[in-house]
Order: structure tokens, then C-alpha cells, then sequence
């Protein structure tokens, strides 16, 4: 087997549950925010995963990246558990792990300048970088994502929101990662911005052969952006496949809604769009087991249970 053949980061049987106090001193809840959730994601690959809000996206992130560590299930990283690692490993392994952030301004550090955000990664993980040396490598990660390296000595408040977004991706690249987790990286940014910070991560993903899971709602980019998409509900995946074949051929019918919900500008087309999300039956409840329908299609839907 190739190296290509194997994934950079195989998660399986992934959940997320969180304890509901009962306040009246009854039986005790839980929230299953994400239940039995597999995907694989191999090199130089971007997944996509998409759901509405609530769905769990951002709870899948922050668990595979060990944030916020799964309740159960397993988390393999180039062929390593993440949850076997102390916390020594895992420290050191967050340099091969990055994520860049939906809002950048909270991301950043308004104490510390921009040039002293990104520098901070070469003094927690390359502590034989000296002074001249660091900010020579700043400078080039400032250039490389279209940043002029003389803004190295300003503040957050001093950049404007793609800018301040370009910094979070600069500190995320310059460890060298192999992947990336972008949750919801262009939510906060105009409609102008979003296109170019996009073609960003495609070039660094064709630079430096980065694995991308790209979270977001804006199922337009997803498609152009994405070389396959999970479709989660209610923390669940219900449909995966190749973003051509899911886009083009859906079959579970709350990704027939999700994306008959997609504004379009054509008046016809959108009369067409909204009579099919009222026939899509978002009733369907997402519990059944992930079927291959087609090559790489996987869907989940109770009819298929047994097939």
C-alpha cells in the first residue's frame, strides 16, 4: 500500500455527550451533540463537512484536533491515537495539527502584534529559531500569504478582517503542518474577501500537501473548494461522497433540502428550488447505518438498512 493510500486522519465511531444538570433534582440527561460519526481524510485532500447550524461541524473539529476530546470513539492521525498520547506528545504533535478559526479577531492576541502572534509558534516548538532567524521566517510567512512583512509590528485593530484572517493562516502554516482544520474560516469575512482567502488554501494545500477538514454552511464554496463532503444532521453523518456526485445526485433527502435551500438568482429557478425543499422530507430521522449506494456514495436512510 502507498503512502497515498493511507489516510492522514482516520477518525471512527466518533461521539460527543455532554451531562444536562436537571435542576429539580430528578434524573440526570444527556446531549449527544455528535453520535458514531467515521470519516477518512487522505493527503492533499480537502473533506467538507456541512450542516446547519447546531448540526455538530464545530464540535467534530475541535474533537479531531483534541480541543475538546471525544467522549468515545478513536482518532488516528498519520497512524497515531491521539487519545493514547500524553500530554507532552500531544503538545508536540499540535505542531503537525493546526486549525484556523472562524472569527480571526478573537483568534488573535490584541496584546501582541502580528509579527509576535505568528513568531509565537517558532518559541513553543523551535527553540533553536533565534531572534534575526524568527523574524526572518515571519517575514517570509507574512509574504506568502499576501501580507507587506513591514506590518509586522502592528495590532489586530490595525488590520481589516481578511488581513487579520491571513495572519491566523500565517501561524498556522508555519510549522509545516499536514492538516488543517478550517471551521468556518471565510463565516466572518465579506463576499469580496472570501474568494481570495480561498484560493489561498488551495495554494498552500498545493505547496505544501496539506489535508484540509473545511466546515462551513456556504455550500457553493464547499463545492468549488472540496474533493468530497459529509453531510451531517443532528450529529450525525447522513450522506458522503465526491462533492460532484453529491451536488449533482443527492440521495438522502435532507441533503436534497440543504441544497434546494441555496439562494439562486434566476426568479424560476428559485420557485423550482423552493418547491423542492418542501417535498424533501426533512422528517426523515438520520439514523440509519451508512450504505454504499454508488462508488463512494455513502448514505444513511432507514430503507437501506438491511439492504
Amino acid at each position: 500500500m502507498s503512502e497515498q493510500d493511507h489516510p492522514v486522519v482516520s477518525v471512527r465511531d466518533l461521539s460527543k455527550h455532554y451531562p444536562l444538570r436537571s435542576w429539580w433534582g430528578g434524573k440526570s440527561a444527556v446531549f449527544r451533540a455528535v453520535e458514531g460519526v467515521s470519516f477518512d481524510i487522505r493527503p492533499g485532500e480537502t473533506l467538507g463537512l456541512v450542516g446547519e447550524s447546531g448540526s455538530g461541524k464545530s464540535t467534530i473539529g475541535r474533537a479531531v484536533t483534541m480541543l475538546n476530546p471525544p467522549t468515545s470513539g478513536t482518532i488516528a492521525f498519520e497512524g497515531t491515537d491521539l487519545a493514547k498520547l500524553s500530554a507532552g506528545a500531544m503538545r508536540k504533535m499540535r505542531a503537525r495539527i493546526q486549525t484556523v478559526f472562524q472569527d480571526p479577531y478573537a483568534a488573535l492576541n490584541p496584546r501582541m502584534s502580528a509579527g509576535e502572534y505568528v513568531a509565537e509558534a517558532f518559541r513553543l516548538h523551535r527553540r533553536d529559531m533565534r531572534g534575526p532567524e524568527r523574524r526572518e521566517a515571519v517575514a517570509a510567512l507574512f509574504q506568502r500569504v499576501g501580507l507587506d512583512p513591514r506590518f509586522m509590528g502592528r495590532y489586530p485593530h490595525q488590520f481589516s478582517g481578511g488581513q487579520r484572517q491571513r495572519i491566523c493562516i500565517a501561524r498556522a502554516i508555519a510549522l509545516k503542518p499536514s492538516f488543517i482544520v478550517a471551521d468556518e474560516p471565510i463565516a466572518a469575512l465579506d463576499v469580496s474577501i472570501q474568494a481570495q482567502v480561498v484560493n489561498l488554501l488551495q495554494d498552500l494545500q498545493d505547496e505544501m500537501g496539506l489535508s484540509y477538514l473545511f466546515i462551513s454552511h456556504d455550500l457553493r464554496m464547499v463545492r468549488y473548494l472540496c474533493h468530497r463532503v459529509a453531510v451531517l444532521w443532528r450529529g450525525r453523518i447522513v450522506e458522503l461522497a465526491e462533492a460532484d456526485a453529491l451536488y449533482d445526485d443527492p440521495r438522502h433527502p435532507y441533503t436534497r433540502r440543504l441544497l434546494a435551500a441555496v439562494p439562486v438568482p434566476h426568479p424560476a429557478e428559485e420557485r423550482a428550488r423552493l418547491a423542492a425543499r418542501d417535498l424533501a422530507g426533512h422528517d426523515q430521522p438520520p439514523d440509519g447505518p451508512l450504505t454504499e449506494v454508488a462508488p463512494g456514495h455513502w448514505v444513511a436512510m432507514p430503507e437501506l438498512r438491511h439492504a
